[in-house]
C-alpha cells in the first residue's frame, strides 16, 4: 500500500513536469509583459484562486503556518524565479538556461542526503544522460562557449539552480506542512515580483485576449496547479525520479514550440528526445519494475 502511494504521488509530481512543459508556449503567447510584472499577474491570479478554494472548503486554517515555513516557501518560489531573470538578463540566454537546468541534476544529488533515500548509480546515469540531452536541445547541437565576461549571470543562473532543487529536496523535510500553504507561498511571491517590477521594469500590459489569455494559461498551470502537484510529489513520490523526469520539460517545451510553429524538428531535437526518455526511464527502473511485480501478483 505503501509503495502505491509512493506511485501515485510520482505521478501526480510528474504531471507539474508536464505543466513546466508548456511554459514556452503559453509565455510567447503573452506577448511583451516584462518578466517580473508576469510573475506577479501569474502567481497573483493562481494564489487568489488557490485562496478563494480553501476558503470554499473551509481550509482557510491550513494557512497557519510557522515564520520558518513562511520564509522557506516564500524565498523558495521567489528566489529562484528572480536568479533567473537575473541570469537570463546578464548572460547568453542559452549558458544561463543550461547552468540552471542542472537543478534537476542536483535534486538527485542532495536526495541522498534525506532521510529513507538512497542514492543507486542508475538514478545518476540516468539524471546525467538527461542532463546531456537538455543541453543539446538548449544548445541546438551548436557548441556552448563560457565566457568570463557574464560572471554575474552565470552565477545568478548558478544560484536559481541551487534554490529550486534545495527548495524541492527540503520540502521533504517539511513533510507534515500541508500542499495548501503553497497558495501563500504564491501571494506572497507575487506581492515581491510587483514590487521588483515597480523597481525595475516598464509596465507593459498585455495587448490582445490572446495575450490575457496566455497569461491566464501560465496562472492555472505552469505557474500555478504545477506548483501544488510538484510539492505532493517531492513530499511523497519518488524524488530521484522526479529529477530525473523533469528534463523532458524543456523537451516537450521544444516540441510544443515547434507545433505551434516557433521552431523546426532538427537532428538535435530528435536525439535530444531519445536521450531525456531514455534517461527518464533508467532512473525510474526501480519504481518501473516495483510496479511490475505488484501488478502481477495482484
Amino acid at each position: 500500500m505503501a509503495d502505491s502511494g509512493r506511485v501515485k504521488a510520482t505521478a501526480i509530481g510528474l504531471s507539474a513536469v508536464l505543466m513546466w512543459a508548456t511554459l514556452g508556449v503559453f509565455g510567447a503567447g503573452s506577448g511583451k509583459v516584462p518578466p517580473f510584472l508576469l510573475n506577479a499577474l501569474c502567481f497573483g491570479i493562481s494564489g487568489t484562486l488557490a485562496l478563494v478554494w480553501l476558503a470554499v472548503t473551509g481550509k482557510l486554517a491550513l494557512l497557519k503556518q510557522p515564520l520558518r515555513v513562511w520564509a522557506f516557501g516564500t524565498f523558495g518560489l521567489f528566489g529562484f524565479h528572480l536568479f533567473y531573470f537575473t541570469a537570463i538578463r546578464n548572460a547568453p540566454p542559452v549558458e544561463a538556461n543550461l547552468i540552471n537546468y542542472t537543478w534537476p541534476l542536483l535534486i538527485v544529488l542532495f536526495s541522498a542526503l534525506l532521510p529513507g533515500e538512497r542514492l543507486r548509480i542508475h538514478h545518476v546515469a540516468g539524471t546525467i544522460l538527461g542532463l546531456a540531452g537538455a543541453a543539446l536541445l538548449i544548445s541546438g547541437g551548436e557548441g556552448i562557449q563560457f565566457s568570463g565576461g557574464y560572471a554575474i549571470g552565470y552565477g545568478a543562473a548558478v544560484a536559481s539552480s541551487l534554490f529550486w532543487s534545495s527548495y524541492s529536496v527540503l520540502s521533504r523535510r517539511l513533510g507534515a506542512v500541508p500542499t495548501e500553504a503553497v497558495a501563500g507561498f504564491c501571494l506572497m511571491t507575487a506581492l515581491l515580483s510587483g514590487a521588483c517590477h515597480l523597481f525595475l521594469e516598464t509596465t507593459v500590459w498585455p495587448a490582445t485576449s490572446l495575450e490575457w489569455g496566455s497569461v491566464l494559461a501560465l496562472a492555472l498551470f505552469p505557474v500555478g496547479l504545477a506548483f501544488f502537484t510538484w510539492d505532493i510529489g517531492v513530499k511523497r513520490g519518488d524524488i530521484q525520479v522526479l529529477g530525473a523526469a523533469a528534463y523532458s520539460a524543456p523537451l516537450l517545451s521544444t516540441l510544443l514550440l515547434i507545433a505551434f510553429g516557433f521552431g523546426a524538428l532538427t537532428l538535435s531535437v530528435g536525439i535530444a528526445c531519445i536521450a531525456i526518455t531514455l534517461g527518464a526511464v533508467i532512473a525510474a527502473k526501480d519504481m518501473i519494475f516495483k510496479s511490475r511485480r505488484q501488478s502481477e501478483t495482484s
